[in-house]
């Protein structure tokens, strides 16, 4: 007679071990493919849609305060044109900004730092950058200021909500100016007119005070922190109406 005896518990536990095993190796393989995809759409993202700065200065305000963070769309100009009133982020056409020195930080926190960047969370380069507002497109002709303080480009003076000047001042610029953008190039301006080292304080740069349009990173689109700040970035179209309806 055959002895049809049921396995030990015993047994039962030692069949069991490899397949929990396999079970915790399967779990653990799928969590490190889900963090590699995550990592690299997350790359993907930041190199070709959107990505993030803190603001370093304070040439911005009102609009954006010193380390506010923006969401920075990639896709203008490349895929998007630029216009005039956006907020782009652009590198440095040579001369804008002083040497920077290297930012000595631990091992961990520059891992981190480098993990974060990769993703978009992060924005160590961001003192390598500049924001501020573009003003004037290839071939426009930009001029402050006029006998009430405005600015005009191609001859339609502009009446500008988002420009910061000292109390007592109504000139839109400190300094007065008459410039032609050049092809491929933009003429931009910082919010807080007697503090920015904008376009108008760069005569003897390369680019002659101009940013090529190669050098635009992208336009900022929204605050993302601090939360109480977040809102989307206006870039003021009815501010340039006039200009595009004349130039229609």
């Amino acid at each position: 007679m055959t002895d049809n005896t049921l396995p030990s518990r015993s047994h039962r536990l030692e069949s069991d071990s490899p397949r929990k095993k396999r079970g915790v190796a399967i779990f653990i393989r799928d969590l490190l493919i889900i963090f590699v995809v995550a990592l690299l759409i997350s790359f993907l993202i930041k190199t070709f849609l959107v990505r993030s700065f803190y603001i370093p200065s304070g040439s911005m305000e009102n609009t954006l305060l010193v380390d506010d963070r923006i969401i920075v769309n990639q896709l203008e100009p490349g895929l998007m044109p630029v216009s005039r009133g956006d907020v782009v982020v652009f590198r440095d056409p040579g001369g804008w900004l002083p040497a920077q020195p290297p930012i000595e930080q631990n091992p961990i926190v520059a891992a981190l730092d480098w993990t974060m960047s990769v993703v978009g969370l992060s924005a160590p380069d961001s003192n390598d950058h500049l924001i501020k507002r573009v003003i004037g497109l290839p071939g426009d002709h930009v001029v402050c200021c006029n006998t009430l303080g405005q600015m005009s480009v191609n001859d339609i003076p502009l009446s500008e909500p988002y420009a910061l000047l000292p109390a007592g001042q109504s000139g839109v610029s400190k300094d007065a100016f008459d410039v032609v953008v050049p092809k491929n190039s933009l003429w931009v301006m910082g919010d807080n007119r007697y503090d920015s080292l904008d376009s108008r304080y760069h005569p003897n740069a390369p680019g002659k005070g101009f940013v090529p349009m190669d050098n635009v990173v992208g336009r900022a689109l929204v605050i993302s922190w601090p939360l109480d700040r977040w809102s989307w970035l206006d870039d003021y179209p009815e501010v340039f109406r006039g200009v595009e309806e004349a130039d229609k």
